[in-house]
């Protein structure tokens, strides 16, 4: 498979997975306490955009949360994801932008978030985060690939290297 065509397949694999599973582990780099969080990821697609094609991903937040308060000392982000059948793996880099924009919380809002809120959209905690995303790699497992990777060793080929080739790529998100 063509190094575009297989960046392409393993993005949109990633688009469909997250937003089967949108939860990801999400944190600031070089702040104090930089260590990631569990977050749940909201992918706004433009309308009409094709879903393979993905968004842009927002995160509804605490102001009070560490991860936001951070946003004063560095925006520069790192996500990590893992799909639900743990067969697509990615890391992602990226920004986040604190937006107070009412039109985009509504229509991003729904029941799960407004369980967070006591105030729902009004609660003065809440704060909506855009990740400006930048660069990810992206990691497909395959069902068998130890089975594989052992028969590869056994005649002598580097079962990483065959493996990372085929299911590994760096795409912009």
């Amino acid at each position: 498979m063509a190094d575009a065509d297989r960046s392409q397949e393993l993005k949109e694999l990633f688009w469909k997975e997250l937003a089967n599973s949108p939860f990801v582990m999400i944190g600031l780099r070089g702040v104090e306490d930089s260590r990631t969080r569990p977050w749940t990821a909201q992918i706004d697609s433009p309308d009409g955009a094709d879903k393979k094609d993905g968004g842009t991903i927002y995160f509804f937040g605490a102001k009070s949360e560490a991860i936001v308060e951070g946003l004063s000392q560095n925006n520069r982000a790192v996500c990590t994801y893992a799909s639900k059948g743990h067969n697509l793996f990615a890391h992602i880099h990226g920004t986040l932008v604190a937006v107070n924009d009412r039109a985009l919380i509504d229509r991003l809002w729904n029941p799960f978030v407004a369980s967070w809120y006591k105030n729902g959209k009004d609660d003065a905690d809440l704060q909506l985060l855009r990740f400006d995303t930048e660069k990810a790699e992206i990691w497909k497992a395959e069902s068998g690939s130890t089975l594989v990777a052992a028969a590869l060793k056994m005649i002598g080929r580097d079962p990483g290297k065959d493996h990372e080739r085929e299911n590994q790529a760096e795409v912009a998100l």
